[in-house]
């Protein structure tokens, strides 16, 4: 199989083309073309508004014609022999063992699900509610702001990302193709077939919940066993070793546990401390969610054609002097702000979109880098009482509804109003009040330093009527469980997992951290 680099499209150009133009790249006949299929997808926006899509494409010939052309071809960087990726999944030596599964977001499912395809039975505990439920709970708590602390946007199946905007792009090098194994397993289970060849994947909230709900069921069939509204209080260890653990009161065990907890289960932070595991603070970053018109956005992405395409993203980032790091994060194009809180009286915001990605805004996280300025880092659970701190202080400023303030009100410490010339897309209650009061000075500053830079990147971006949200507190987990080069912790047979654990940081990476732990308690197992 050839594949062919940089095959560039007007926009204006139908898809259907795509094999005229394979044709003529290659000067063959369309005849000559057995099969061909999109491996990427990409948008060149640098002579905007003249854009191009840029293809990587596969494509089937006759051996002996195949053959002729990569000689043709050879001095050709962009024409190349095709070979794949394939994951290859370890088997298992001790199947019908039930290793203990504790967290149902991508890194636990993707752990259980590999787990159950080599014949084990993987007991998955979840304290949240299976997506389905869950959803009619967060709906009920953006409507009436009556909170459920076990079934939330940060707690049920699917975690945290399953109300985002189902982003499946990742910077994770990725030789032995566990990222393709992700993303075709989510079109397995519902997904569209576009997340595999798209530069930046996203499925969507409405969608990411049935493919959920199809992989949980999958590994049911397979014989995994579910207990949602099911939290691990406790762990079993005797010599150093895990025996199991005690979920509801009841014991379970099995010398095989992943901890893919996320990133908000400060409770079972707590307990992993006061039972000695090895584990440390650490750095991540704060801040706020700012909403913008979504045609601005895109216009300045992509000039005066951006109709043409599906609504822009950006990626945005500075360094400033002062050494603080600040950088747009969970970009959520026609996007919504919603109300993310887990804890009685704190309040978080995320970003979400539905897969049409059709709301007026677009809106992320604007966020700046902290660590031993804000909290003691010595104390593995400084970082949470710091995310607590500001949480509570977002809670206070509008007795519980999202705090929001204008751009140019932060700047100026006033309280905002009204909104400008567009208002807000949110999930939940709003208020305007002084986001200002959050943070230190330093961090407020920073924010407003970086806005300066971003203004010069995306046109628009730092007008004075953009919609600030507060608090985005929780785009990393503040904690590292510390494993080793079998992954497992301190305590041998418990493997920290996924973006809870500090070992990924998005949907894809934390699945593809979930394959990981699953490949290395196979082969720890195959070697004991």
């Amino acid at each position: 199989m050839i594949k062919i680099d940089q095959l560039k499209l007007h926009i204006s150009v139908d898809e259907n083309s795509i094999k005229e133009a394979v044709a003529s790249k290659l000067r063959i006949a369309l005849s000559d073309i057995k099969e061909f299929s999109i491996l990427k997808k990409s948008i060149d926006a640098r002579k905007k508004p003249d854009i191009y899509f840029v293809y990587s494409i596969l494509v089937s010939l006759d051996s002996k014609l195949e053959s002729k052309i990569l000689s043709k071809f050879k001095k050709d960087n962009n024409v190349n022999t095709y070979i794949p990726k394939s994951y290859s999944i370890p088997s298992a030596t001790d199947k019908g063992a039930s290793p203990i599964v504790i967290g149902a977001g991508p890194a636990g499912l993707f752990a259980a699900y590999i787990f159950a395809l080599n014949g084990m039975v993987p007991i998955i505990f979840e304290r949240g509610k299976k997506v389905e439920d869950r959803t009619e709970d967060i709906l009920r708590f953006w409507e009436t702001g009556v909170l459920d602390t076990s079934s939330n946007v940060q707690f049920g199946e699917g975690g945290a990302g399953t109300f985002s905007d189902g982003k499946l792009n990742t910077l994770v090098n990725d030789k032995l193709g566990r990222n393709k194994f992700v993303l075709e397993t989510f079109v397995k289970f519902g997904a569209p077939a576009n997340i595999l060849y798209d530069y930046k994947p996203h499925i969507g909230t409405d969608i990411l919940k049935i493919v959920i709900a199809n992989l949980r069921n999958e590994i049911i069939r397979l014989g995994g066993q579910f207990y949602f509204e099911t939290q691990v209080d406790d762990f079993v260890i005797e010599a150093g070793q895990i025996k199991g653990v005690v979920a509801s009161g009841k014991t379970y065990k099995s010398k095989t546990v992943v901890l893919a907890i996320g990133h908000s289960a400060r409770d079972t932070f707590k307990t992993l401390y006061e039972l000695g595991f090895d584990m440390e603070a650490k750095d991540f970053a704060v801040g706020f969610r700012i909403e913008h018109p979504q045609d601005m956005i895109s216009e300045s992405m992509y000039g005066s054609n951006y109709r043409a395409l599906e609504p822009a993203a950006y990626k945005l980032a500075a360094n400033l002097d002062n050494g603080r790091g600040v950088y747009s994060f969970c970009m959520c194009p026609g996007g919504f702000v919603v109300n993310s809180s887990s804890e009685e009286n704190r309040l978080v915001v995320n970003g979400m979109s539905y897969s049409k990605r059709d709301s007026n805004n677009a809106n992320s996280a604007i966020v700046v880098t902290v660590g031993g300025k804000e909290f003691d880092k010595s104390n593995p659970l400084s970082g949470i009482e710091y995310q607590r701190s500001i949480e509570s202080k977002a809670f206070d400023l509008c007795k519980g509804k999202i705090p929001q303030q204008l751009y140019g009100d932060f700047i100026d410490g006033k309280l905002s109003t009204s909104y400008g010339d567009f208002s807000s897309e949110t999930k939940g209650a709003t208020a305007f009040g002084l986001l200002s009061e959050i943070f230190s000075h330093e961090i407020n500053q920073s924010i407003i330093d970086a806005m300066g830079t971003f203004g010069t990147k995306i046109k628009g971006f730092n007008r004075l009527d953009s919609i600030l949200s507060g608090v985005e507190s929780r785009t990393s987990s503040p904690v590292r469980i510390k494993r080793d080069e079998h992954f497992q912790a301190n305590i041998s047979g418990l493997y920290p997992c996924g973006e809870g654990a500090g070992y990924a940081g998005g949907i894809t990476s934390a699945a593809m951290d979930g394959l990981k732990v699953a490949e290395a308690v196979l082969n720890n197992n195959r070697q004991n």
